[in-house]
């Protein structure tokens, strides 16, 4: 799976970088990311991972971009359990810049992909697990130079739909995703 995962990513990574040379209208994003997990089942709490979060944007138009978003996120204690856990996103769909000034551009998203969860979360057991996610939200960027910004924060709502019960029942895990970082524009 990771394997995959990782091969589409090259082949995408590829061809945006190749049309961009054309248009000059791609956008990187590395940054701290903050996730604050909220399990269905009655009998977990929520609980925080903290990680990193990464993008890449093709603007089709000015203000219309194809985004690939990778996250990955670890937990190392839920309440008094210590545990080890990993937790990683795998997310593509659009985002559309909205009207802003020459120093704040916000920017709305939908991204739909997938979610891959190991150790003993309460999402995934004690198994691993991949899951149907998508990350529904916006954020805002400010501008340093024609090439270097900031992102000031980009917050997504983080549905996913990992098993819960011991007879793989699928329900809706209720996530927020805030993210914060280094934006490069070429």
């Amino acid at each position: 799976m990771r394997t995959i995962v990782f091969a589409v990513a090259v082949i995408l990574c590829s061809a945006i970088t190749a049309a961009a040379q054309d248009r000059n209208s791609t956008e990187v994003f590395l940054g701290y990311s903050y996730m604050r997990a909220n399990p269905s089942s009655s009998a977990a709490n929520g609980f925080n991972l903290n990680g990193g979060d990464g993008s890449i944007s093709y603007y089709v138009k000015r203000w219309l971009g194809l985004t690939a978003d990778f996250g990955g996120y670890h937990v190392g204690q839920i309440g008094s359990t210590s545990v080890d856990s990993t937790f990683s996103t795998y997310l593509f769909g659009p985002r559309v810049r909205l009207p802003g000034t020459s120093r704040l551009r916000p920017f709305a998203q939908v991204l739909v992909g997938a979610a891959h969860a190991t150790g003993s979360t309460a999402f995934a057991g004690a198994n691993t697990h991949n899951a149907f996610a998508m990350a529904v939200g916006g954020g805002l960027d400010v501008p340093w130079t024609r090439h270097v910004g900031f992102r000031l924060f980009q917050v997504d709502y983080l549905p996913t739909w990992f098993p819960e019960t011991a007879g793989g029942n699928r329900l809706v895990q209720q996530n927020l995703r805030v993210s914060t970082g280094l934006r490069l524009r070429f």
